[in-house]
Order: structure tokens, then C-alpha cells, then sequence
């Protein structure tokens, strides 16, 4: 099971990477959980200094907007 989480304080860019991270866990039929942090204490851990950022299993790889396409190769490759 991968573990996903959306690094963000809540801001309409956070919100969609969100949604694109929901969207392409649900089309490609895999076991993952979601996790969206919005504590920038927490999110200082992961050396993000912007945000939206993407993280799949403890690595980052993505940060600021991020197409569906480019959400759905990270996920699934990642």
C-alpha cells in the first residue's frame, strides 16, 4: 500500500492536488492512504519551503501545481 500525503496549508492549489490525488488513486484501482498535512511544522520535516507539495512514501516528488496527468505517473510509479 502506498502512503500519499499533500503537503499544504489549505490553499486552492492544495485543494486540487488533493483532489487530483484522489481522482488518480481511483482510476488506477490501487490500495493507498491519504494523508493532507497542513502544519507547517510538519511540513518544514520534509525540507518543502512552497507548497502544494506531493509526497509518496516518505519521498517528494513534486512540488507546486501539478497537473492530473503528472499526479497520475507519480502515483503510479512511485
Amino acid at each position: 500500500m502506498k502512503i500519499v500525503k499533500i503537503l499544504g496549508g489549505g490553499c486552492p492549489n492544495c485543494t486540487i492536488l488533493h483532489n487530483n490525488v484522489l481522482s488518480a488513486i481511483r482510476e488506477l484501482k490501487i490500495e493507498a492512504k491519504v494523508e493532507k498535512i497542513e502544519d507547517f511544522a510538519e511540513i518544514s520535516k520534509y525540507g518543502v519551503m512552497s507548497t502544494p507539495a506531493l509526497v509518496i512514501n516518505e519521498k517528494v516528488v513534486g512540488i507546486g501545481k501539478l497537473k492530473y496527468k503528472k499526479v497520475k505517473g507519480l502515483i503510479e510509479n512511485g
